[in-house]
């Protein structure tokens, strides 16, 4: 294991998946479309023979144990290693052109989940199995990255909770030399492989018993726990409540990181009842469901419908169900979303989910947007600011952890909101110039930067269909994308002359 592990990253990653594409070629075979199944076989044995080939080459290359170099790498992986994994799909669907299999694995990479593949278009089940994979592995790269390579440079969401001043030079350098990546990368690929794979397994279990097919309940589960939220068309929720509760339930472990975390600290914010991410997303699933349910049953009392419970139910579990959904940056929509509509005759405003997308989930989770606890620090930063306004010689409590994120973590948070704000109106700028309008550009925006690719069939009047944007268009939402999936301030790190500096 650890000659592997010092191989360079990009290497590593290129060899695992090339091993991958033999699952989908497994897959084929069972449904006895044997051309797929050459084909994933072939290329799978092809980059297996050329990463060994380059393994070899680089055995001896000194690596550096600097932690910019596996930053660098992270980069790296998010724009070349999809040149890879689009190979095969290229040919197993010969009439797609490359740059849209480019944009279709980059977006599963990033688990972003935004899909070239229109509802109506006969693609092989292999190649849906290939997409939810890849969003998987994708998933498990940014859970390891966020706690090997991230947590170490204060980078994030961790910047929020650190004692220490983000930007320390100091500290960046004895971190780059105690803390070892490589380490840190085997150290916690031996603790969390087992446990997310354990839960993938278990949720598809669940799903099988709860009466899912389970080609649909495997790709639910993979979708789940990386929050891509990729489904062949009409698949998962669509089964009913008893999926849709089960996968809620799992929902959990993209809203914070002390669910799963093998690193207990000590203090308040160690335990589990009093963490701020869960405690922020239990009043968000529990206030907005609520509020969307007020506002159809007052549209219900138009149309004189009171008398239906069955949809007033339905549509309280469909509006809680797809508000956890777009927060946790998955994007499933609830089978029963639609029956509030049918409830009330009202229309459900898409902007309420493109505002959840934009908060996202928890730090050092598979979800994306501004993450809960920079919400959690501003919000806790204006309380103090407004109790200082009623009793200005007030003392505010919470310990030495609490007083860090009212002041450093707010001032970093609100920092990172400044940024991505300002990205998001570079961005829409940009793909305005391409030909789109104001709204598309802000759904598709959004959607790319919270990496909730889905949210791009909702959140609009009408569906916005990837396929039919320009290439222009394509190549700005990828490299949104990846920003979006390593965030502004690891951008901004590797721009940092201090941060090369030996």
């Amino acid at each position: 294991m650890r000659v592997l592990f010092n191989l360079p990253v990009i290497v590593l990653l290129m060899g695992i998946g090339a091993v991958a594409m033999f699952i989908p070629s497994l897959f084929a075979l069972a449904q006895t479309d044997y051309t797929t199944s050459r084909v994933y076989f072939y290329f799978g044995t092809l980059f297996l023979i050329v990463t060994g080939l380059i393994g070899l080459a680089t055995a001896n290359y000194p690596q550096s144990s600097a932690a910019r170099s596996h930053l660098l790498s992270l980069l790296g992986s998010f724009t070349l290693l999809p040149l890879v994994l689009a190979v095969p799909m290229s040919e197993a669907v010969p009439n797609l052109r490359f740059v849209n299999v480019y944009f279709e694995m980059l977006s599963s990479l990033t688990t972003t989940g935004a899909t070239i593949f229109q509802p109506s278009a006969t693609v092989p089940d292999a190649v849906h199995l290939w997409r939810g994979l890849v969003g998987w592995m994708g998933g498990f790269l940014i859970w390891l990255a966020a706690t090997a390579i991230l947590a170490p440079l204060n980078l994030g969401g961790f910047e929020v909770t650190s004692l220490r001043q983000a930007g320390q030079t100091t500290s960046m350098r004895q971190i780059s030399h105690v803390a070892d990546p490589t380490e840190r990368l085997v150290r916690f690929t031996q603790t969390l492989l087992p446990l997310y794979s354990s839960l993938t397994v278990a949720l598809w279990i669940l799903l099988i018993v709860a009466g899912g097919d389970p080609y649909f309940s495997v790709m639910a589960a993979m979708a789940t726990m990386s929050t891509s939220g990729i489904m062949p068309p009409g698949g998962v929720v669509e089964a009913g409540f008893l999926p849709e509760f089960v996968i809620a339930v799992f929902f959990i472990f993209a809203l914070s990181r002390q669910t799963f975390a093998s690193e207990r600290r000590s203090g308040k914010l160690a335990h589990l009842r009093d963490d701020p991410e869960l405690r922020l997303a239990a009043v968000v699933a529990a206030a907005l469901p609520v509020a969307l349910f007020l506002r159809h049953w007052y549209g219900a009392i138009e149309v004189d419908d009171l008398s239906n419970t069955e949809g007033a139910l339905r549509s309280l579990w469909g509006a809680f169900f797809t508000v956890v959904s777009f927060l946790s940056t998955t994007g499933f929509v609830s089978a029963d979303w639609d029956a509030a509509q049918n409830w009330s005759g009202l229309q459900t405003p898409g902007l309420i989910l493109m505002g959840l997308a934009l908060v996202g989930g928890g730090v050092a989770t598979t979800a994306g947007g501004v993450k809960l606890l920079r919400v959690y620090a501003l919000y806790s930063h204006g309380v103090r600011e407004l109790e200082k306004l009623v009793h200005p010689s007030s003392v505010g409590g919470a310990g030495r952890a609490g007083r860090s994120i009212r002041r450093q973590g707010a001032y970093i948070a609100w920092i990172f909101f400044m940024l991505f704000a300002l990205s998001i109106a570079l961005i829409m700028t940009a793909l305005t110039l391409t030909g789109l309008g104001f709204e598309p550009a802000m759904v598709l925006t959004i959607a790319s930067l919270s990496t909730t690719g889905p949210i791009a069939q909702v959140a609009s009047q009408a569906p916005i269909a990837y396929a039919t944007l320009p290439d222009a268009a394509k190549f700005i939402l990828m490299g949104a994308m990846v920003l979006g999936r390593l965030e502004t301030l690891a951008i901004i790190a590797l721009l940092n002359p201090d941060f090369w500096r030996s």
